[in-house]
């Protein structure tokens, strides 16, 4: 579902990343081929440096299909940033994804808390993002990192993930399986 980055993949995720639907709400925008190779070398060195966490989302056959990231690295905590090529938006890639992004962030190495930050005009992320049972908005809870994302403009909404809720939903999911089984 996903792997390291590498600079192999990335004909075919520039070629996604250029859709309408999509380039508008990318972190790390390139306006040529040339410029995602620079960046996305630029990304598996800040990897190397512990200030952000890469991954290439992928099909079931392999293919590269988008990426998910921790950005701005603090305390243990950070910023996702995911994007799937515009042929794989509602086919369920976003959820599985997230599952093991997440569970290699805070079971792997050690992140404590997740936060995203979505445009309020993104609706399909807000959506996406509410419809994780583990997530929480967080505008007013975590109301001086709301502030700071808005300090110019009122774009953001904030939400977060916490270990421990994510920790509680694995355990009630796997729960939930044990019962099934237990019926069957």
């Amino acid at each position: 579902m996903i792997k390291k980055r590498d600079l192999q993949e990335c004909h075919e995720l520039y070629d996604l990343l250029l859709h309408p639907d999509v380039f508008p709400f990318v972190r790390q925008k390139a306006a040529a081929y040339e410029e995602f190779l620079f960046l996305t070398k630029q990304t598996i060195e800040a990897e190397e440096r512990g200030e952000l966490i890469s991954r290439t989302i992928v099909d079931e056959w392999g293919n590269p299909i988008g990426t998910i990231n921790l950005f701005d690295i603090q305390d243990n905590a950070g910023f996702l940033g995911t994007w799937l090529g515009k042929p794989y938006h509602g086919k369920g890639y976003n959820k599985p994804a997230k599952d093991v992004f997440f569970q290699e962030l805070f079971y792997e190495l050690g992140m404590e808390t997740v936060f995203m930050k979505i445009r309020k005009a993104n609706v399909r992320s807000q959506k996406a993002a509410e419809k994780l049972p583990y997530v929480v908005k967080a505008n007013d809870t975590r109301k001086a990192i709301y502030d700071q994302l808005n300090a110019v403009e009122d774009i953001y909404d904030l939400y977060e993930i916490p270990k421990d809720l994510y920790t509680l939903h694995l355990y009630q999911s796997q729960q939930e399986q044990d019962e099934h089984v237990l019926e069957a």
